[in-house]
C-alpha cells in the first residue's frame, strides 16, 4: 500500500512552512533509496522557457540526461536554496567521471521577475559552470512547479522592501523519459543523494543490458 509524501512550501529566510501537495511513494522505500520512490510518477510538463544563454528551453527537449536533477528556487533565496544546490554539488563530485556525465542538474527560478538569465548564470556558476538554469514567464513556471508536485507561493514583504518567495524544497530527479522516479527532501545529505543517483544509474544499465 502506497503512504503519502507531504510536501511543505518554505518561506526561504525563515518563513512559515504548510503542506502543499502529495505524491505517492513506496512504503519503507524497499529498494533502499534515501529518496521517496514514486508509484506514480511524476510527467516533465510541455513548457518552453528561457535558458542562461538566453535561448528557449524546452522541459521535455532539452532535459535530456539519462537522469536531471530539477530543483525550483530562487538567487534572493539566503538560506535553504543555497544549502541545497551545495548539496547537490557535493552528491555530483562524490560520483565517477563516467556517472557524472549522465546527470544534469536544473535550476528552474520561483522568481523570475529578479532572475534573468544573467543573474541565473553567476548565482549558479557559484556552485558549478555546467549547472543549467531557466527563468521565463511565472505563470508558466507555476504550472510546470505544481505538475512535479512542487508548489510556489508569493510570500511576505520583508521590511527592506524585497519579499519572500514559498516554494517547495524538494529536489525531482527526471529521467529521459520525462518521468520522475524518485524525489529528494530539503535535508538529503550529499552522501546519500550521491548513493541514490549510482543506484539510479546501475539499474538503469543493468535494464539496459538484460
Amino acid at each position: 500500500m502506497a503512504a503519502l509524501l507531504l510536501a511543505t512550501v518554505a518561506a526561504c529566510g525563515g518563513g512559515s512552512e504548510g503542506t502543499a501537495t502529495t505524491a505517492g511513494f513506496s512504503e519503507g522505500n524497499p529498494d533502499g533509496m534515501h529518496g521517496a520512490v514514486l508509484t506514480d510518477p511524476y510527467v516533465m510538463p510541455d513548457a518552453t522557457l528561457t535558458a542562461t544563454d538566453g535561448s528557449d528551453f524546452s522541459l521535455t527537449e532539452d532535459t535530456t540526461a539519462p537522469i536531471t536533477m530539477v530543483f525550483f528556487g530562487y538567487t534572493h533565496c539566503p538560506d535553504i536554496c543555497q544549502v541545497v544546490m551545495s548539496d547537490i554539488a557535493s552528491a555530483l563530485s562524490r560520483l565517477e567521471p563516467a556517472q557524472r556525465d549522465q546527470v544534469a542538474v536544473l535550476f528552474v527560478t520561483s522568481d523570475p521577475a529578479r532572475d534573468d538569465p544573467a543573474t541565473l548564470r553567476e548565482y549558479l556558476d557559484r556552485f558549478n559552470p555546467e549547472f543549467e538554469g531557466a527563468t521565463g514567464d511565472l505563470a508558466t513556471i507555476v504550472r510546470a512547479a505544481n505538475k512535479l508536485g512542487v508548489p510556489i507561493e508569493k510570500g511576505a514583504k520583508l521590511p527592506s522592501g524585497g519579499y519572500e518567495v514559498a516554494h517547495g524544497t524538494q529536489i525531482v530527479a527526471v529521467d529521459d523519459r520525462d518521468r520522475s522516479p524518485i524525489v529528494w527532501t530539503e535535508g538529503t545529505s550529499a552522501n546519500h543523494l550521491a548513493e541514490d543517483l549510482a543506484a539510479l544509474l546501475a539499474e538503469r544499465e543493468s535494464g539496459s543490458a538484460s
